[in-house]
């Protein structure tokens, strides 16, 4: 799955957001860049989190954008990920909605949509994998960790 994010180039590493909102639409920039999604699918998520909360915080650290709300303006089914050096907050009252590294999920297809989830999760179950990807800084740090832990 890292190999696939170097490949498709949907990453992007930066030092930090200005804020939570900020954060989800640099998370979408490499998935917008080739033409996943388009812009609005960005304020989509942001509204989604304004309406419902910082759903989108799955545990400390980890953050998976994604909007359910009709999906426009998604082309493909894709995941891009982003991580930041310094936490942003979704919660200034809890330090738990903090998160570093994000997984923007893009889905026009239920079945791909679910495998992806399910490789996700098995990436994100294994505290080595998440401990090194919240050091890593590069493209080849990612292939690397793939590498070491994945493959």
């Amino acid at each position: 799955m890292l190999r696939e994010f170097v490949e498709q180039k949907h990453y992007k590493f930066a030092a930090e957001a200005p804020d939570w909102k900020e954060a989800i639409r640099m998370s979408c920039e490499s998935l917008e860049a080739d033409g996943t999604i388009e812009a609005n699918y960005k304020e989509d998520i942001v509204a989604c989190v304004e309406k419902y909360g910082p759903y989108i915080v799955l545990m400390p650290n980890i953050a998976m954008p994604h909007s359910q709300e009709g999906a426009e303006g998604v082309h493909k089914t894709s995941i891009g990920f982003m991580k930041l050096d310094k936490p942003v907050s979704f919660d200034p009252e809890d330090p738990e909605k903090d998160a570093q590294l994000f997984f923007t999920l893009a889905s026009c297809n239920a079945e791909q949509h679910m495998n992806n989830m399910v490789r996700l999760s098995e990436l994100l179950m294994n505290e080595e994998v998440v401990a090194a990807l919240l050091k890593a800084e590069t493209p080849e740090d990612l292939l690397e960790i793939q590498k070491q832990y994945l493959d």
